[in-house]
């Protein structure tokens, strides 16, 4: 694995964490939208990541050797928590008993998810910074002073 394929791995990341960002921003502001029946409620959702399997790396020790190289977004899932129910006769969203129907999102959990994002995603940008850092020396050795 060369040193230039970190920046094609933490690129990876940089998207799945975006993806996971917006995901949980989304869940975020509609944690308290109402709804008047169950089909029309707001779910949480939650992003769903894989490993990215190189199977040449380069170092030719046969078709078992792999290597990671990155992770995908396979796709977003609703979560399958109930929903919360409240009652509410005033609302004009109540059903005929007064219920109205919010979603399953828990802002304690999302913030966690969205604190827990960003710092993966700061820590890829390090991680760049870093190897283009080891590369710029890399290139440097040569010179004469």
């Amino acid at each position: 694995m060369s040193l230039f394929s970190v920046f094609g791995i933490a690129a990876t990341a940089l998207t799945a964490q975006t993806v996971r960002m917006n995901t949980t921003a989304s869940n975020m502001a509609n944690a308290n939208s109402a709804s008047s029946s169950i089909g029309s409620t707001y779910r949480a959702r939650e992003p769903v990541f894989s490993a990215v399997l190189d199977q040449t790396d380069g170092f030719g020790f046969g078709a078992d050797d792999t290597a990671a190289a990155g992770v995908q977004v396979d796709g977003i899932v609703e979560s399958q928590a109930p929903l919360r129910r409240e009652y509410q006769p005033g609302n004009p969203l109540a059903d005929e008993q007064g219920y109205v129907f919010l979603p399953n999102v828990n802002p304690v959990e999302e913030m966690a998810n969205m604190i827990s994002a960003s710092r993966t995603y700061q820590t890829n940008i390090e991680i760049m910074d870093a190897s283009k850092q080891m590369l710029t020396r890399t290139l440097s050795l040569g010179q004469t002073q």
